[in-house]
C-alpha cells in the first residue's frame, strides 16, 4: 500500500475512533440523567454517567476555572496536531506504531471535542471489585490506551530487531 493508501487508512481508522466514541458518549449523555448507574455485571461493571472537568483520573477536576478550561482545550489541540503531523509521515512507521498513533489520534479528538464544546470530558465506562473502582473513563480513553500500548510494543519488538542485529 503505498503513502497515501498509508495515510488514508491511518485518518480514516481515527475518525472511525472518534465517531464510535462520540456515538457512545451521545447515547450516554440523552440516555442517562448525571450520575445514573447501569449495573451490567453486578460486582464487575456498570455504566455510568461522569463528567470530567479535569485530565486522565481527575487531575485539575477540583479547579473550575474557565482559564484551566481553556488551557486543557490549548494543549490538547497542540497535541492532536503532532498527531496529525506524525500521521502524515506515515511513511516513515512501521504498521504497529501507524496503528498506535491513530487510535491515539481519534481518542484525543474526541476528549478534544468534548472539552471543547462543554469544558469536561463524559466518561461511562465504571469497572470495579467489591469497593475499589478503578477511574471512570471512556471509549476515546480506551483506544488511547490501546494506541500507547502498540506504540510500546513497537519499539520493544524494534530494540529486539536492532539487537539480534548488532
Amino acid at each position: 500500500m503505498g503513502n497515501s493508501g498509508r495515510r488514508l487508512t491511518a485518518f480514516l481508522t481515527a475518525m472511525g475512533v472518534f465517531a464510535w466514541d462520540r456515538w457512545t458518549k451521545e447515547i450516554v449523555e440523552t440516555r442517562f440523567g448525571a450520575y445514573d448507574t447501569k449495573v451490567v455485571i453486578p460486582g464487575f461493571f456498570n455504566i455510568v454517567h461522569s463528567q470530567n472537568p479535569g485530565v486522565a483520573f481527575g487531575i485539575f477536576q477540583e479547579n473550575p476555572s474557565h482559564s484551566r478550561t481553556l488551557l486543557l482545550v490549548a494543549v490538547s489541540i497542540a497535541a492532536v496536531l503532532i498527531l496529525a503531523w506524525m500521521l502524515w509521515k506515515i511513511d516513515r512507521q512501521d504498521r504497529l506504531t501507524a496503528t498506535g498513533l491513530s487510535l491515539i489520534f481519534g481518542g484525543a479528538l474526541g476528549n478534544v471535542y468534548d472539552r471543547a464544546t462543554t469544558g469536561s470530558v463524559t466518561d461511562f465506562l465504571d469497572f470495579y471489585v467489591g469497593g475499589y473502582h478503578w477511574y471512570t473513563f471512556n471509549l476515546a480513553d480506551t483506544a488511547i490506551c490501546i494506541g500507547a500500548g502498540l506504540l510500546i510494543l513497537s519499539m520493544l519488538l524494534s530494540n529486539r530487531k536492532l539487537n539480534a542485529e548488532a
